[in-house]
């Protein structure tokens, strides 16, 4: 069951691939600026290289290149545009188990807009010969885009430069010891610089977003792996069992032994 928030967020349930019904690239705007429609039975997953407004329910957003959106079955949606308009497009359904996650209903994709464009046209070739690909694409690009921050009204200002290299750093080196100072001094700005910028553009902190990230792999490698607890805990850079234990029972609301249970 979608639970949706006025329309400016959902929460949606990615523990299962999608099942998806279509990919392509919507084109707008030459037979009229006005279109209103909704899919009853299905999510709408949209990637935007325009400028546009679009009404979700009742909210009203602005749109423009590099916006993505993630509109729940049936709700009603009225687009405007100022031409001709293209966008990446995927129609699925969601499953109902596992974590949800609230994501808002439109957001910009900051630093993540290059990688979800090549997902979603990766997946576009794949959908007519190898549909389990295009699949495994969306899916990715789902995660991606429910990984972006915390839902916010509008959208969401391009990360800077050190965000988007600080990010990269954290995925590359999350088994080893992390602080936010060498992480400042790799991306080439301040302790206190960094700290701002990555508010600003994911609405969390470095330390934050390093425990989220370590946590989310922890539950992939408990629930998809055979490594033994004490292999998954250094793997995400806790290699403190009891510490591991508390951050499982604080983040992922278990112990790793019942996370683990937990993978079918």
């Amino acid at each position: 069951m979608t639970e949706i928030r006025a329309a400016r967020t959902a929460f949606v349930h990615l523990d299962a691939p999608p099942e998806l019904a279509a990919v392509g690239i919507g084109v707008h705007g030459p037979a009229g600026h006005v279109d209103d429609f909704e899919l009853p039975d299905l999510w709408q997953f949209h990637l935007y290289d325009y400028e546009a407004d679009l009404t979700v329910g009742a909210v009203v957003h602005a749109i423009r290149p590099g916006s993505v959106s993630l509109v729940p079955p049936g709700t009603p949606v009225r687009y405007r545009y100022r031409g001709r308009s293209e966008h990446l497009y995927a129609h699925l359904r969601l499953g109902a188990g596992g974590e949800s996650r609230e994501v808002a209903s439109v957001q910009h994709a900051g630093s993540q807009v290059g990688a979800l464009e090549r997902q979603l046209r990766q997946a576009l070739t794949a959908w007519p010969h190898s549909p389990g690909r295009a699949v495994a694409e969306v899916w990715a690009a789902l995660w991606r885009v429910a990984e972006l921050g915390p839902p916010r009204d509008g959208t969401a200002p391009t990360a800077h430069p050190a965000v988007a290299l600080a990010v990269s750093l954290i995925e590359a080196r999350l088994a080893e010891p992390l602080t936010v100072s060498w992480i400042a001094k790799e991306a080439g700005v301040s302790h206190n610089h960094l700290t701002r910028l990555f508010r600003v553009a994911t609405g969390q902190t470095v330390i934050g977003y390093i425990r989220l990230r370590r946590m989310t792999r922890a539950r992939h490698l408990l629930r998809a792996s055979t490594l033994s607890i004490p292999a998954v805990a250094a793997t995400v850079g806790i290699p403190d069992l009891q510490a591991f234990n508390k951050a499982c029972r604080r983040e992922l609301g278990a112990s790793p032994r019942a996370v683990r249970a937990r993978r079918t």
